[in-house]
């Protein structure tokens, strides 16, 4: 499974590179405006500025919700740099999109998907990734879960290549069971992916490991 960071903080993108575990960055006009970015010059900059940290897939976003600027848009971004995955709405002209940018080469990730239906226009459509929102569903009392366990069953079927990047990801749990299920992606914060690394016994013995080095050997 890939572990990609979903941030427009450069510091939080450098520490998950520095594990040596990132595979990638996804990013929104949200998180952009969380950091002080603004304005379209200073967005396409910062995607080079990811680009040039990382050496994955980032997802940069279209703003368009029609075709002809969501073309415009992504062609311009996915001229920026080799990394980048034009980042589309799963509305009628995303799909639209993704069809067009499919057919010139070029790779996209459909984003706030929230059925599998829509992942599976998605996939129809030749998108590379498909980004169902699992912690957003958590928020309305639906199963993430199991929307990524659909998707991956009906992908599966069919063999289609597009690969599910689960999406919305707030904790460990959500990390484990899509790693359970098959998902290919995941992206979440980087409190999310460092959550990993934590046992309350892996503290402890450590603590205990270095005392009694520290009894024989001060």
């Amino acid at each position: 499974m890939k572990f990609f960071i979903d941030t427009a903080n450069l510091k939080d993108i450098k520490e998950a590179n520095d594990l040596g575990i990132l595979d990638g960055v996804t990013t929104n006009p949200s998180l952009m405006a969380k950091e002080g970015i603004t304005g379209a010059e200073n967005i396409i900059a910062h995607y080079v500025k990811i680009c040039e940290l990382v050496d994955g897939d980032v997802s940069a976003e279209v703003i368009s919700t029609d075709l002809a600027g969501m073309i415009a848009e992504g062609e311009r971004l996915a001229a920026l740099h080799p990394q980048i995955v034009v980042k589309i709405p799963m509305i009628k002209e995303g799909i639209k999109a993704i069809k067009y940018f499919s057919d010139k080469g070029i790779r996209t990730n459909c984003t706030l998907v929230f059925s599998a239906g829509q992942a599976l226009l998605a996939a129809k459509a030749g998108a590379t990734y498909v980004s169902p929102f699992i912690g957003r569903l958590d928020d309305i009392s639906t199963d993430g879960m199991a929307l990524i366990a659909e998707i991956k069953l009906i992908y599966d079927n069919y063999g289609y290549e597009t690969q599910i990047l689960a999406a919305s990801v707030r904790h460990v749990m959500h990390i484990l069971n899509c790693a359970k299920i098959g998902a290919d992606v995941i992206t979440g914060p980087l409190s999310a992916i460092e959550g990993l690394l934590k046992h309350p016994l892996t503290d402890s013995g450590l603590a205990t490991f270095l005392a009694d080095y520290n009894k024989g050997n001060s």
